[in-house]
């Protein structure tokens, strides 16, 4: 056996995890429950979350809670999957985790654009980040201004690309979230060859590489659909990555006259031809579906691939992504049918 699994016993690992993940029938039963309260007591049932809501009384958490708890299973994981890694693994690791560091600088970019007199507070995440990574979470919580909050990231890779937007007029929430995007993905895909074997190169391209295109698909269609965006303003939004979309097609589909002409465009590209259902009105659907063909396949074909890391990380954040939504359907009473049909697009 070779690739980053042969060495160690992390497949058996993710073979146990993968195990306690929900399935539909579980989300079924979630949105059928009357109270969020319910749904939290559902879940201590469940072996991927009893340990989580130990010790508390599922009537006395708050939604922000209850949220960060979920959250924190991702971490856990990821944590259980670094125990069990050996050298060359945990380098791929390293560069994945970079995505759970942008993810809390953009919580607290929110917060302080959010004006409000609120203290964010993340000490429920200490232990993780303490083990790996170099951001003082506490310090850049407590940020006040932008000014402060970026000069709480100086020593850190974030500061440069964060601090570059002073010489923009009044850069917004969404120019400093961009930035953050752009950089973490360029960075994943300059470094993927550094911390994968030739093997594994191929079936992390193939991942990466599919979800950048997907990516710039939906931020292309939503910046004219919604926004009516010039060009210019697009191509500045773009990761500048091209896998199955090659520069001219996304060329194409950027200047395209009107949503008619994007969408015929669309149906040309590899992703239309190689599924059935990706058409303009199910493009931000079929993102997960993509992925998830995409990661499993890989996962399947070899067990002992980087492809089965990467796979159950992405699995397990689509379900906390899930859960979150469905515990706001239970709190908002929606309706079982109408909240399955918002979970499985999602």
């Amino acid at each position: 056996m070779s690739g980053l699994l042969s060495y160690s016993g992390l497949t058996t690992k993710i073979r146990a995890m993968q195990s306690h993940l929900l399935n539909d029938q579980n989300f079924r039963e979630i949105v059928e429950l009357e109270s969020v309260p319910q749904a939290v007591s559902y879940l201590k049932q469940h072996k991927g979350y009893e340990d989580l809501f130990e010790g508390y009384n599922e009537a006395d958490l708050h939604r922000g809670q209850i949220e960060k708890m979920l959250r924190l299973t991702v971490y856990r994981d990821f944590s259980k999957l670094y125990r069990f890694a050996n050298v060359e693994q945990r380098k791929f690791l390293a560069l994945y985790f970079k995505r759970y560091e942008v993810s809390v600088i953009k919580e607290c970019l929110n917060t302080v654009f959010d004006h409000r007199d609120v203290v964010l507070n993340l000490s429920i995440f200490d232990e993780f980040f303490n083990k790996h990574s170099q951001l003082d979470i506490n310090l850049l919580a407590s940020s006040r201004t932008i000014e402060e909050l970026i000069a709480n990231l100086k020593g850190t890779e974030y500061y440069a690309p964060l601090s570059q937007l002073a010489d923009i007029e009044r850069p917004t929430l969404f120019d400093y979230e961009m930035t953050l995007d752009l950089y973490y993905f360029a960075q994943m895909w300059k470094d993927r060859s550094k911390v994968v074997t030739k093997r594994d190169l191929e079936e992390l391209t193939a991942a990466w590489g599919s979800k950048f295109d997907m990516l710039n698909l939906q931020w292309i269609y939503r910046s004219k659909r919604y926004y009516h965006m010039t060009s210019a303003q697009i191509y500045a939004l773009l990761i500048p990555v091209h896998h199955r979309l090659k520069k001219d097609v996304v060329k194409a589909l950027v200047e395209a006259e009107n949503m008619s002409a994007f969408s015929q465009l669309l149906e040309q590209t590899y992703y239309a031809k190689r599924y059935d259902s990706f058409k303009v009105d199910t493009l931000e659907s079929m993102y997960a579906a993509i992925m998830k063909h995409i990661l499993s396949s890989e996962s399947r074909q070899d067990p002992y691939s980087v492809a089965t890391i990467y796979s159950y990380l992405y699995h397990k954040e689509h379900e906390v992504n899930r859960l979150i939504i469905a515990l706001e359907c239970v709190r908002y009473r929606i309706s079982a049918d109408e909240a399955m049909q918002h979970i499985v697009k999602t």
